[in-house]
Parts: structure tokens; C-alpha cells; sequence
């Protein structure tokens, strides 16, 4: 029991603390140092996981890696729209003066 106790609590903190990643992300609405590799390669790693961990019959990962699995869908959505709106600032941002294209 105390076991399952120590797994849920921590797969809380560890979804909680990706999700306010995400979440700091979407609020900055910047790309800077974040790959969307870091989101394609999470979403990968958490199916087979959540997968391995069905398979196992170990419900806390399940749960733990369910909702990273998640996590990383929802960062990979910001990424690109933060990535979209760096683009986009970028092409309509004035020309310095006494710059020329």
C-alpha cells in the first residue's frame, strides 16, 4: 500500500510540473530553447510506456504516463502555434529605419 501511496504522489508531482512547463510556454508564447523534437520524442516514449505499463499491469504508470503522453500533445500544439506567432511577428515587423529590403 505504501508503495502504491509513493507512485501516485509522485506521478502527480511529475505531471503537474510538465504540465506548468506547457503551460509557461503558452503563456510566454515563446520557442526559445524548446525543440519540437523534445514534444515528438515524448509523445512517442509515453505511448509505448503507457503501453509497457498496461501490459505490466502497473496503473500508476498508466496514469503517470497517460497524462505526459497528453502533456506532450498540448506542448507540441503550443510549439507550433508559438512558433507560428514568432514567424508571424517576424515577416510583418517594421524595417529599421534607414534599412532597405
Amino acid at each position: 500500500m505504501l508503495e502504491d501511496l509513493i507512485g501516485w504522489i509522485s506521478a502527480a508531482i511529475l505531471v503537474m510540473t510538465i504540465s506548468r512547463q506547457v503551460y509557461s510556454q503558452w503563456k510566454s508564447r515563446s520557442i526559445a530553447g524548446v525543440s519540437k523534437w523534445l514534444f515528438i520524442g515524448q509523445l512517442t516514449a509515453s505511448a509505448g510506456f503507457t503501453l509497457y505499463s498496461y501490459l505490466v499491469d502497473n496503473w500508476v504508470f498508466v496514469f503517470a504516463n497517460f497524462f505526459i503522453f497528453l502533456t506532450a500533445v498540448a506542448g507540441q500544439f503550443v510549439y507550433m502555434r508559438n512558433k507560428r506567432l514568432a514567424n508571424g511577428n517576424s515577416a510583418s515587423a517594421p524595417m529599421p529605419a534607414g534599412k532597405r529590403a
